[in-house]
C-alpha cells in the first residue's frame, strides 16, 4: 500500500533523477543538494503545490 498518492510519487522520482545527477537546488539560496532527504522533502513540497495527495507535515 502506498503512503503517497500516484502524482507524488512521480514528481518524487523526478526529483531525484534530478539529484542523482547533480543538477538539483535548494530553492533561493540555489546551492547544490547534498542529502537525499532534503531531495525528498523537496519532492514532498512540489507536489504540494501541484495539489497532489500527501500527508500534512508533522
Amino acid at each position: 500500500m502506498a503512503k503517497y498518492g500516484k502524482k507524488t510519487q512521480n514528481k518524487v522520482k523526478k526529483v531525484m533523477k534530478e539529484y542523482k545527477k547533480g543538477k538539483l537546488k535548494i530553492g533561493k539560496s540555489n546551492k547544490k543538494v547534498t542529502n537525499r532527504k532534503q531531495t525528498v522533502a523537496i519532492g514532498l513540497s512540489e507536489a504540494r503545490k501541484e495539489g497532489a495527495k500527501v500527508p500534512k507535515r508533522k
